[in-house]
């Protein structure tokens, strides 16, 4: 069952974002029908692993596609990251309406590969909200205030398979809290077009273990903490990016000796239908009946308008 608390403040954010569009479409000419494709190449980002618009691992203020404020845009996306014992497959959709608001969709697997563990397999679904609250990225470049939007992921995990020899077919049986939770989330992105460069500071309030794929709280720590996401990118030319992530976890599991994801990443805009993205993702320790430190590779394929 649904925290009443989490359903209230869910049940606001629509609110606040259903207002914002109405305010929006009186001040400005109604959206045409079909994407104008009107931003500028790579300003959508690419697609976050939890489906939001953004780098790799953190999602950033910024919509996602290419419509402008009187149009839409909309994306798929399939993001496979592979380190030495575990695999994680996400593929979703997000769509973006008048550069203001964001909904995605987003399923997640993961899977483990050395014993114990290699039949684990873990699915999880998110649905993501985001409003753009202020600002914009990339025609307010005479203001040092940044785009700032707020967003909310709900995470759904759907059990564990796998495990029944050891007794286990659920995150509550390694200790977790509950199978379902929520991420609240406020960034800010700033573009600097005349230095090639882009920054983003996000701050999200989360019980999440492991992107909520252990769960969401534990027998350490039950209660929503908020984690620090930063990320940096250079825009080499129109088609070419590197960048670099940190996104600080929290640690609420004893099984779980959770650390910050960190990342480096180049992606490449071809055309604003597809762009690909390729990391360097070093995941910290996943649990404690496996100690090394897992990394490897982060590749993500995206297509649309």
């Amino acid at each position: 069952m649904t925290c009443p608390t989490a359903r209230t403040a869910l049940a606001l954010l629509v609110l606040a974002t259903l207002a914002a569009g109405s305010a929006a479409a009186q001040s400005q000419p109604p959206a045409q029908a079909g994407p104008d494709m009107g931003k500028l190449l790579a300003t959508g980002g690419v697609s976050q692993v939890e489906g939001a618009g953004g780098g790799g691992i953190v999602p950033w203020a910024l919509i996602t596609g290419y419509g402008t404020r009187d149009s839409w845009g909309a994306n798929a996306h399939y993001t496979h990251v592979s380190t030495q014992d575990y695999r994680l497959d996400t593929y979703g959709v997000a769509i973006g309406l008048a550069d203001r608001v964001e909904l995605s969709v987003a399923s997640q697997t993961f899977q483990g590969s050395l014993a114990p563990l290699d039949q684990l397999n873990i699915k999880q679904d998110i649905l993501g909200l985001k409003v753009r609250l202020a600002g914009d990225a990339v025609y307010e470049q005479d203001r040092w205030l940044p785009q700032i939007a707020a967003g909310v992921m709900y995470k759904d995990n759907k059990g564990i398979k796998g495990l029944g020899a050891l007794g286990v077919s659920k995150v509550t049986q390694l200790g977790a809290a509950d199978e379902h939770g929520y991420d609240y989330y406020v960034a800010a992105t700033k573009l600097l077009l005349e230095h090639s460069l882009l920054l983003n500071v996000t701050v999200r309030a989360t019980r999440a273990n492991q992107m909520g794929l252990l769960g969401f709280g534990g027998d350490r720590s039950d209660r929503r903490k908020l984690m620090p996401e930063v990320s940096a990118a250079y825009l080499v030319s129109r088609q070419l990016v590197l960048g670099a992530e940190y996104r600080r976890k929290p640690h609420n599991l004893a099984v779980d000796p959770e650390k910050a994801y960190v990342d480096a990443f180049v992606a490449w805009f071809p055309t604003k239908h597809v762009s690909v993205t390729a990391a360097y993702a070093n995941l910290g320790k996943i649990t404690v009946f496996n100690p090394k430190t897992q990394h490897g590779l982060y590749l993500s394929v995206q297509t649309g308008f």
